[in-house]
């Protein structure tokens, strides 16, 4: 089957398509990357999208638009995908849309409900592709009594599981997580969000120097280590808390950057983002060794990194030193893509929801039991490319 998987994540940069061949199901699913492209996030739609995570600004009305915006943009990612590979949206067999999420609160305070939200109407997709989607993946688990993340950990598990060694897979988005393969037991995968991946990087970068993002760590190489903060930030209570785990924006996000530009005034720029890109290594490592050496027989062997974060080489080589026993390695060194990562796991995620199957791991997110995830949207009936090339004129 040919499908589309859309990611969109906590960096907020832009949303992710994999157009993919996936066939079969469970341990038998294969899944080959014919194309993949990134659509840019519009800085105006990124706006809303930071407001919408706002406490103080948030707005039933802005929820509701953003919904549609989002969809719209989803749709054209579908297409630009479709059209760098010259294929036509009706090949498609499904879309697989994890949408943006906005709001994720495994823990919440008293008096409020576990929950998570993801903006991105599938119907909106559904219709201009005239093509079954696949969205809303984390409910489902979260109804189970999981946390609704991590969800890759079972396309990982079919992609990378290695019989001889200890690996973990971690993805360095907006947010860290990984994903821990044991090499003698497959049925005690476990995966957890480990803390800060580049959002916090990327949110000083933008108030201190204007820019997006630390484009190869450029920014971070100028700059120094920061010892007392960067003890005040490994001391985040997050970091001690047993898995299974996640977090998110609500943690490491724009007020966390706020509060340390705030108290750490008379740090060079550059200080900040080598000492946040050092924060990022610090706790995967100290993650590794606290909670996932001690639950697997021996030592991590592998680290394959993937995300966004596997192009910051200050960030690897902090890992490096930091797991000196531990074969620290990219997406790409295996034949991957760092960026397509997440994209691809979901249209194998996709996949499994079309054939009826679970796809939560419960080992990583802590669900009471195996769930189906994600919403399914039919086209509309009667849809074909001609009523849909009409409509869009109208």
């Amino acid at each position: 089957m040919l499908a589309v998987g859309l990611m969109s994540g906590t960096s907020l940069d832009g949303i992710d398509a994999a157009l993919v061949e996936v066939d079969g199901v469970d341990g038998s699913t294969s899944v080959r990357l014919r194309s993949f492209e990134t659509l840019l996030m519009p800085a105006d739609i990124r706006r809303r999208i930071e407001r919408v995570c706002d406490l103080e600004e948030s707005s039933s009305r802005l929820l509701c638009s953003l919904n549609f915006e989002l969809g719209h943009l989803f749709s054209q990612a579908v297409g630009k995908v479709c059209e760098s590979a010259g294929v036509s949206d009706t090949a498609l067999t499904f879309v697989a849309c994890h949408g943006q999420t906005v709001w994720h609160e495994p823990y919440p305070p008293r008096g409020w409900c576990a929950g998570t939200l993801q903006l991105g109407e599938a119907s909106v997709i559904a219709r201009e592709h005239g093509v079954t989607v696949v969205s809303d993946f984390r409910k489902a688990d979260m109804a189970a009594g999981g946390q609704g993340a991590p969800l890759v950990p079972f396309s990982e598990q079919i992609l990378y599981g290695d019989s001889e060694r200890n690996v973990v897979l971690l993805n360095l988005g907006g947010i860290g997580n990984v994903t821990v393969l044991p090499r003698s037991n497959a049925s005690g995968v476990f995966a957890f969000d480990t803390g800060p991946g580049n959002m916090m990087i990327d949110e000083a970068c933008n108030r201190l120097f204007g820019m997006p993002f630390d484009r190869s760590g450029e920014i971070a190489k100028r700059g120094s280590v920061n010892k007392d903060l960067l003890e005040m930030l490994m001391s985040s209570p997050y970091l001690s808390k047993e898995p299974p785990k996640s977090t998110g924006r609500e943690v490491f996000g724009a007020q966390a950057v706020d509060k340390i530009l705030s108290a750490y005034r008379t740090i060079p720029p550059e200080d900040i983002v080598r000492t946040l890109a050092e924060f990022t290594s610090a706790s995967v490592a100290d993650t590794c060794v606290r909670f996932v050496e001690p639950r697997v027989s021996g030592s991590i062997d592998r680290l394959v990194v993937g995300g966004g974060g596997a192009h910051n080489p200050v960030i690897l080589s902090g890992l490096s030193e930091r797991l000196p026993n531990t074969e620290v390695m990219t997406q790409e060194d295996l034949g991957f893509s760092s960026d397509a990562k997440e994209a691809v796991a979901f249209a194998v995620l996709g996949n499994q929801t079309l054939h009826g199957c679970p796809s939560n791991v419960p080992s990583a997110t802590g669900a009471a039991y195996p769930a189906v995830l994600g919403t399914i949207t039919l086209p509309p009936q009667g849809w074909s490319p001609e009523v849909e090339s009409c409509s869009r004129k109208a």
